[in-house]
Formats: C-alpha cells, structure tokens, sequence
C-alpha cells in the first residue's frame, strides 16, 4: 500500500471534558509515543482520520504522522478506540512512532488463499483459527498481510505456524500452532428410540356390568 499522511495538531488540554470537546468540535484525541520519545497529545479531524481507517482497513500499515507542520514521523496504528454505540465513530486513536533500521514487533493479519481440497470435494469445513500472527520485522518491510494457501489441504489437514516463511520478518508466534484446519462435516445422528421388550402388555379390566352382560350372552 502507498505511504498515507495524516496532519496531526498538538495539543495541551487533556482529560475527559477536553477530549469531548475536541468531539463536538468533529475532532479526535490521539497521542503518539515510542522510541524513547515523550508521549505527545495529539487532535486529529475526524473524517480525514476515518477515510484513512477505511483506507488501511485491517491491514498494518505504516503511516507518516505530520504534526503542526513539522516533517512526518513514521508511526504504526497501535490502537483505534470506537463508540461502543456507534462503531463508526472513533473516540480515541493511538499511534507508535518508528525509527528506520530498528525492528520493532507488530501483529499482521493472515489471509486464506484458494479453496481447500477437502472442503471443495469432500465436504470438509475449513477452520481459521489464528487471526493475525507476531512479526519481528524492520518498519519499512512490514508486510500488509500474511497470505496462507489452503488450496491442497485435504480433510484432517493443517498449516501450522512453523510451515510459513514471510520475507524479512521473523515469525514470533509458537510453530506448533495450527493456523487454518480442514475438519470432517458433522453428521447429525438421529436419536433411536428403543421399546422396552421387558414392558408387559396392559390388561384391561372389565367392571361387573360388562361380565354379567358377556355371561349372559
């Protein structure tokens, strides 16, 4: 993805009431910190912050923070905090500053490529249970994502974390740890109700009106 600039204000008013003003005024509290450097509040406008959300999605993505004018400071989107009501809204951002040259760790999301063999012929249901895998990489070789092809996978079959190798990065995350899966379908068992062989039969008794008039016929 192409390197993305946010325009960035400092700012010295913090706290609840400061940050809901910023709100109200189609503005959002962020901080930016790391490398050893201060922690420094920032404001950000709000739309130019959500198209460049909507912009990066999911994927982590190095971005040039210019703050009150000055040269952009590389930085990684750390956290993005949302309006429980309204997910859209964003209400607070935080952002990492990097340096060139020094590793830092980031999480990157993995992605499935293809249709496994075992799903596609033979009814099998592909599992994807790591998310986003702990890279160890230089800030200008982050990757966007990790793509894992899933299309050889028969059923029973798995990719774990010790089969991937991503360019310039060095995977953190234990080897052992089964990325995506192919599990067999479930098969839904019809419960068998079975009758009680030992059960005697029911014997109904008649009353004395019906033996005197069975007698008498």
């Amino acid at each position: 993805m192409d390197e993305v600039t946010l325009a960035a204000e400092s700012r010295t008013m913090t706290g609840k009431g400061a940050a809901r003003s910023l709100r109200r005024e189609g503005k959002v509290p962020a901080v930016i910190y790391g490398h050893g450097r201060d922690p420094i509040a920032l404001s950000l406008d709000a739309r130019s912050l959500g198209r460049l959300l909507d912009r990066i999605g999911g994927e982590t993505a190095l971005i040039d923070v210019a703050v009150d004018g000055a040269a952009p400071v590389k930085a990684l989107v750390r956290e993005v905090q949302r309006n429980p009501v309204r997910r859209v809204d964003v209400i607070h951002l935080d952002l990492y500053a990097v340096v060139a040259g020094e590793p830092i760790t980031v999480e990157v999301a993995v992605h499935v490529v293809g249709t496994a063999d075992g799903v596609r012929n033979h009814g099998g249901v592909l599992e994807h249970i790591l998310h986003r895998l702990s890279v160890r990489v230089l800030p200008g070789d982050i990757p966007e994502h990790i793509d894992v092809d899933v299309s050889h996978l028969a059923v029973g079959d798995s990719v774990h974390v010790s089969e991937l190798s991503v360019p310039k990065c060095e995977i953190l995350n234990d080897g052992e740890l089964s990325v995506v899966t192919v599990v067999a379908p479930r098969v839904e068992v019809e419960p068998v109700v079975e009758e009680d062989a030992s059960a005697e039969p029911e014997v109904i008794k008649k009353g004395k009106g019906e033996e005197a008039e069975t007698a008498g016929e």
